[in-house]
C-alpha cells in the first residue's frame, strides 16, 4: 500500500514538474506574484534579531546582543556560526521557535536560571520567543539554538 502511494506521488510530481515550466512561461492561470516571494529569492533572508540572555552564569554571555544575516553581522559574539545554525532550521522536523506544548512529557531536571528572549524576524517571519533551562524538553529547546543562545553552565 505504502509503495503504491508513493510510487503514485513520485508519479504525479513528474508531470506537474513537466507541466509547470509551460504554464508559467504563458500568461495562463498560474498566479506570477507566487515567484516573486522574499523566501524564495536568495541572498537576503530577511533575519534580523535581538538575543536577550540573562543567569547564563557566565557574565560575557549575558547580555543584549543584535543578530544579522546575509551577510552575517551585529553585536552578536557569534554571528557567523549563530547565522550557519539558523540556516540548518528550516531543515529539521521541530520548530525551535514555538514554545514546549503543555501536554509534552518532559523529564524533570533542571538546567540552571538561564533565560533568553529572541524578538525580530527571521526569513522574514516575525519571532518573539521565549527560552529557559526549566525542564528536559526546554533544555533540549535551548541546546538546539546553540550558537544563537550561548552555552550555559
Amino acid at each position: 500500500m505504502m509503495r503504491r502511494l508513493a510510487l503514485t506521488a513520485v508519479a504525479s510530481l513528474a508531470v506537474l514538474s513537466a507541466t509547470a515550466p509551460a504554464a508559467t512561461a504563458s500568461d495562463g492561470p498560474l498566479p506570477r506574484p507566487l515567484l516573486s516571494l522574499p523566501v524564495l529569492q536568495g541572498g537576503d533572508d530577511g533575519t534580523h534579531l535581538t538575543v536577550v540572555v540573562s543567569g547564563s552564569g557566565n557574565p560575557e554571555a549575558d547580555g543584549s546582543y543584535e543578530l544579522e544575516c546575509e551577510p552575517a553581522g551585529g553585536s552578536h559574539p557569534v554571528a557567523q556560526q549563530a547565522c550557519e545554525r539558523l540556516a540548518q532550521l528550516p531543515g529539521e522536523s521541530t520548530d525551535p521557535f514555538t514554545p514546549v506544548s503543555r501536554d509534552a512529557m518532559c523529564t524533570q531536571q533542571f538546567g540552571g536560571p538561564a533565560t533568553a528572549r529572541i524578538t525580530g524576524s527571521w526569513r522574514g517571519r516575525s519571532i518573539d520567543a521565549a527560552f529557559d533551562r526549566s525542564n528536559g524538553c526546554e533544555i533540549g529547546r535551548w541546546n538546539s539554538m546553540r550558537p544563537v543562545l550561548p552555552n550555559v553552565r
